[in-house]
């Protein structure tokens, strides 16, 4: 089988990705990243009544015309305590902030614009004019107002205007669930002392978290062996558990002990293409189990971690109607770069901020696929197509953006 680019790889997966049509209602602390499964309109009117925007004075337009004009001040307003009665020629209600404005006020006077002259009575020294420092009634939206639309992302500002229109909770689009299972007789669980020929199982960590990142919940299919048997009752698990995507990482590549591929096949899986023309990442798995996607990444952490951004991410965000996650940057290379091969290359780059603005994206000097402590400070990946030429310090070149710049 052909190595496959990078591209036609990511379009065939997105292809085959229909966005998720389940629903469920949460609680508005429950809601934020979610994506709203319908339109969302108001239950009131917002704000329920003409208040004052500034602390001041309410008063008629008509009184304070002329600059000097002495007002009495007959009572006070304030937010939650408003004033019974009715402002008539030549008084004033000192009113502060969020009170409700009086009747027979249309405007505020505010404070710094008043003197206070004692026995009651203030003077003017300014004219505000007609519905000045008033919030109206219905301002910011009224009593049936379709304020948010299916498709939105809730963030802290929507939740905001969710709470204000008296919603308690929220109808979303339920969350894709991922099933991640690591695979490998080497494996140990982190906090574990490993024993001899065993190493630290990582990838489940750094994988489970990208998916969490986008929106989706994690089922942890913990560490299986490199056994039929064992794999097929972790995939059977996955099923069970109503998985949308099973993510496998390692053993899906062609060695002896490398069963994933042929255990899935052996349970049905479509196979739709593998190995991609990349580095790192190139042997990487894409299928459909009884309509669950099928994701296998390398066992090496930063290939896994690195086509889990590629694939992985752009798979979650379509199924869960979240938008295209924007990591493409033009940058600065830090450091000349050889002409690359046929694989297209993501080279682990450390990223700063010049003070001109420019992104500079320096690589690191060893870009091997099992070292997580050279991705952990990398905040690029710098993008070298297949046949690319030779990349002189300098040079513009293309990156996805991992992190924030230094």
């Amino acid at each position: 089988m052909s190595l496959l680019p990078v591209e036609e790889a990511l379009e065939r997966l997105l292809s085959s990705a229909v966005p998720m049509t389940d629903k469920e209602e949460v609680a508005l602390d429950d809601a934020l990243g979610r994506v709203l499964a319908a339109d969302v309109a108001a239950r009131l009117t917002h704000p329920p009544f003409d208040n004052s925007a500034m602390d001041g004075y309410a008063v008629r337009d008509a009184d304070v015309r002329v600059l000097g004009a002495e007002l009495s001040v007959i009572g006070q307003a304030a937010a939650g305590h408003g004033f019974a009665g009715v402002v008539g020629v030549g008084e004033a209600v000192r009113i502060f902030t969020g009170a409700p404005v009086p009747e027979g006020a249309d405007c505020i006077l505010i404070q710094e614009d008043a003197e206070v002259m004692g026995d009651g009575r203030i003077r003017s020294r300014f004219h505000p004019g007609p519905g000045r420092h008033i919030r109206p009634r219905g301002q910011d939206f009224q009593d049936g107002q379709r304020v948010l639309e299916a498709g939105q992302s809730l963030d802290m500002a929507r939740l905001t205007v969710a709470a204000a229109m008296s919603h308690a909770r929220l109808p979303v689009y339920r969350r894709v669930r991922v099933a991640v299972l690591s695979t490998g007789d080497e494996l140990v669980a982190p906090g574990t002392l490993p024993g001899p020929h065993q190493i630290v199982a990582s990838n489940g960590t750094g994988i489970g978290a990208l998916a969490r990142e986008n929106g989706a919940s994690v089922i942890d299919l913990g560490l299986v062996p490199d056994d039929r048997d064992a794999l097929a009752d972790a995939v059977a698990r996955a099923q069970e558990a109503g998985a949308d995507v099973l993510v496998t990482l390692g053993g899906a590549s062609v060695g002896d002990h490398d069963l994933v591929r042929s255990t899935l096949l052996s349970l049905g899986m479509a196979l739709d293409f593998w190995k991609i023309a990349m580095r790192p990442g190139k042997p990487l798995m894409v299928g459909r189990l009884a309509g669950m996607h099928v994701l296998g990444l390398p066992g090496n952490p930063a290939s896994s971690l690195v086509c889990g951004l590629l694939f992985l991410e752009p798979l979650l965000r379509r199924l869960g109607h979240l938008p295209t996650a924007e990591r493409a940057r033009e940058a600065i290379s830090g450091r000349a770069l050889p002409a690359n091969d046929r694989r297209q290359d993501y080279v682990r780059a450390r990223l700063i901020r010049r003070a001109d603005g420019t992104l500079e994206a320096t690589a690191f000097d060893r870009q091997d696929s099992s070292m997580m402590s050279v991705f952990s400070a990398a905040g690029a990946l710098i993008v070298r197509r297949p046949q690319a030429p030779a990349l002189n310090a300098g040079d513009p070149c293309r990156i996805l953006m991992l992190r924030a710049p230094e």
